[in-house]
């Protein structure tokens, strides 16, 4: 069997509130295969962005323990030199910021040419130049040549983004970090957005991670997917068991949430509370048990871990087991 393109094994990321360190990812194990989509989902504040800057080694005052394997070489305190080498080139991220991702001081296309140039110093800048056009083109913007010489001010919030989405595949990455990579994007231009996706996965076997909350997105582009709670991962399958069969209630209350077009319903389903702060999130039973009050607490377990409950799916806590949408709700 082939090796996994990027092991992650007890990640912790913990950052410092007061006095105490308090894990945003709390001993989180997941691998991504070459050629493969891995969509991770769950709600603002469940870890998913922390989880992303910690693969990228991006965290400036973070606590990072564990292993992040790329390739077989653990990223945890690698020296600066490889981690920069490694960023752009075989490691691609589209950030959800476009704003604060782009250096306001440089026109579009020069931020561009300068990370191609970065790891490929050959080369004339006309061809540079041409490697810039051809990727403005590829992520669907018009107007290319003046374009190129704005500033990141002088675009909208979808131009920046689809700027920021060229950077990233401009060296065609082995493994690209798609954080909410259509955010701020009309239709039309988030399908295209997912095909160049999905070229660059088939056309160079890269694999690449999606965070995001749009399920539709999930659906079109996943082949496995992570549902993230609290910084732990709940439910681990293929797309096609998550949204046919979720066992987990935070997974299936995340479905239930979704409007549908087969399904008429008066009110959409809302999650009851919210994602604990990390000095509050309780480390002992199951994270979601506080939202979930109707379910009796016998169903918890006191040290929920994921299990595989048929092949190549796998869930945490038991809760699942005994989980039902209260009365005056749909069922899943």
């Amino acid at each position: 069997m082939t090796a996994p393109l990027l092991e992650l094994n007890n990640l912790k990321t913990s950052f410092k509130i007061n006095d105490d360190y308090h894990a945003a990812v709390d001993g989180l194990t997941l691998t991504i295969n070459k050629n493969e989509v891995l969509a991770i989902v769950g709600e603002s504040g469940c870890g998913k962005s922390a989880l992303a800057f910690s693969i990228m080694q991006l965290h400036t005052k973070a606590k990072v323990e564990g292993e992040i394997n790329y390739e077989g070489e653990n990223l945890i305190g690698a020296p600066a030199a490889k981690l920069n080498a490694l960023r752009g080139k075989d490691i691609g991220m589209i950030f959800q910021d476009s704003l604060s991702a782009l250096n306001p001081l440089m026109v579009v296309g020069d931020q561009i040419g300068e990370i191609i140039y970065l790891h490929h110093k050959k080369g004339s800048k006309a061809e540079r130049k041409s490697q810039v056009y051809d990727l403005l083109e590829k992520v669907g913007i018009p107007n290319i040549e003046k374009v190129y010489n704005q500033y990141p001010h002088e675009l909208s919030g979808g131009m920046r983004q689809r700027v920021v989405i060229a950077m990233a595949i401009a060296n065609k990455p082995q493994l690209l970090i798609a954080d909410e990579p259509t955010t701020a994007l009309d239709v039309t231009i988030q399908a295209q957005i997912l095909e160049l996706l999905r070229e660059l996965k088939e056309d160079m076997d890269a694999g690449i991670i999606i965070i995001t909350h749009d399920l539709g997105v999930v659906a079109e582009m996943a082949d496995r997917v992570a549902v993230m709670y609290a910084g732990q991962i709940v439910e681990l399958a293929d797309v096609y068991t998550i949204m046919e069969n979720a066992k987990h209630p935070y997974t299936r209350s995340l479905l239930n949430s979704m409007p549908s077009a087969d399904q008429i319903k008066d009110k959409l389903h809302v999650i009851q509370g919210v994602v604990p702060p990390l000095n509050r999130l309780p480390r002992t039973g199951c994270r979601f048990q506080e939202r979930i009050p109707w379910i009796d607490a016998s169903a918890h377990e006191e040290h929920p871990e994921l299990r595989e409950v048929a092949p190549g799916h796998f869930v945490r806590c038991t809760c699942h087991e005994h989980f039902e949408f209260p009365a005056d709700q749909k069922h899943a």
